[in-house]
């Protein structure tokens, strides 16, 4: 099938460079022009193990293109995806729609022939009306078919999470958009991916309830860890306890940092201003965010403890600075907050990350990029284990630490306390008691 995604971001990009390796014809779409010129010499702008390698792959077998010609793709192609950003506004929590609708209207006036349009990018509910209502300005309602077909792409796991999907969700009132869908994605269905056809508003719904439903379960679990750590119980007997009830599951409720990245702050926020205008309250949600706003805080607080307050001149190595692993995404990490106010209260921070240096902490005179782990570790007060990547699980730290004094606050508990200890390390850890 002849495919546009429009926008290249980790939504269009990702999908994308996926479908033109099922066979699909496919061409993305950026305004940007330094961007597409990078994809097109195979440059990748985000992180994602294996991307670069599908996107020479199919760039090489011509399946795959790439373009900042809008109205020429659109017209070569079926079925169009808009992929671009729905950021949270400015001073608020609504989602700004104005990429999408943009879009809509750039549509309008590119329809040669009956096109089926998706929106991919997470959109409150009755966006899709909206953007029937700008394309019916200037066509006819059999020239397309709106529908709406949400992504659920982890950051760090993308390429494994379309190829087998849990389910495919569609939302159409239309058959034969439907009919068309299902053969798209049938080489996933045939792999067991469940097909799921629903209301355009009900597919809208799905992606927002699944994500506010996520981001509940890990500040659950962060809160039950800070009960832990008053009643000196391991947070990791509760997690695995819980965990295999089948009705709740195990995944998700790991103690640690905040959640963050590009979609659990922005959607449960959005989610909650949608339900606002329809004068429903959804105060559970409206809790998770608080609750998630001010883990950031107590995290620092658990930092003050650990080194008796007394912040300044403390040299502070933080591994790993990304909101997860296997990303280069920064966006709404716990680190954001944390180095900028131990900088501030006079702590020399030092920090790694597998992606590299971060413009971030550019600004802060006394937080330094090191290159390697060893040069991160060395001479440190306290090491912080804020990002759960692979190159952390297993560092020899006794052979490491030269300073016996040297402190551990291990936020994603990769090791064991009993081991730490019986190594002589001062190990601190999340939800396990106080020690």
């Amino acid at each position: 099938m002849k495919l546009c995604m429009i926008g290249t971001g980790y939504v269009g990009l990702v999908s994308g460079v996926c479908f033109s390796d099922l066979g699909n014809q496919v061409i993305c779409v950026d305004k940007d022009l330094t961007k597409i010129k990078k994809l097109q010499r195979g440059i990748i702008p985000i992180f994602e193990p294996g991307l670069d390698e599908l996107v020479k792959r199919n760039v090489r077998n011509k399946r795959l293109v790439f373009s900042n010609d809008l109205k020429n793709s659109v017209k070569k192609s079926d079925i169009i995806f808009i992929c671009v950003g729905t950021p949270t506004k400015k001073g608020g929590s609504n989602a700004d729609l104005s990429q999408i609708y943009g879009v809509a209207k750039e549509l309008s006036k590119s329809l040669n022939k009956f096109k089926i349009i998706i929106t991919k990018s997470t959109v409150p509910v009755t966006t899709g009306d909206e953007i029937e209502k700008i394309l019916l300005k200037n066509n006819s309602k059999n020239k397309f078919s709106v529908v709406s077909n949400p992504e659920f792409l982890r950051e760090g796991e993308a390429i494994r999470d379309f190829i087998y999907p849990d389910r495919v969700v569609v939302g159409s009132n239309d058959k034969k958009s439907n009919k068309i869908l299902k053969n798209l994605y049938s080489p996933l269905i045939t792999k067991g991916a469940k097909y799921v056809p629903t209301s355009r508003r009900a597919a809208e719904l799905i992606k927002y309830a699944s994500n506010a439903f996520l981001a509940t379960k890990i500040t659950f679990i962060n809160e039950i860890a800070n009960l832990c750590e008053k009643t000196n119980i391991n947070i990791d007997d509760i997690s695995i306890g819980m965990g295999l009830d089948q009705r709740i599951g195990s995944r998700f409720l790991r103690a640690g940092p905040a959640y963050g990245g590009s979609c659990f702050p922005k959607d449960t926020k959005a989610i909650t201003s949608t339900a606002d205008k329809f004068k429903i309250n959804l105060s559970v949600i409206k809790s998770v965010i608080k609750s998630n706003e001010n883990r950031s805080k107590l995290l620092l607080k658990r930092v003050y403890e650990i080194l008796k307050n007394k912040i300044k001149n403390k040299r502070i190595s933080f591994l790993g600075v990304t909101f997860k692993a296997n990303t280069d995404d920064m966006r709404d990490s716990s680190s954001l907050k944390m180095i900028p106010e131990l900088s501030k209260k006079g702590a020399i921070v030092k920090y790694f990350d597998p992606t590299g240096y971060k413009i971030e902490f550019k600004k802060f005179k006394n937080v330094q990029y090191a290159k390697s782990l060893s040069t991160c570790l060395d001479k440190a007060d306290l090491i912080i284990i804020h990002t759960e990547w692979n190159d952390f699980k297993s560092i020899d730290f006794k052979k490491i630490i030269k300073n016996k004094k040297t402190l551990i606050f291990d936020m994603r508990n990769l090791y064991s306390p009993q081991i730490m200890t019986k190594n002589k390390l001062n190990y601190f850890s999340v939800g396990r008691g106080l020690k």
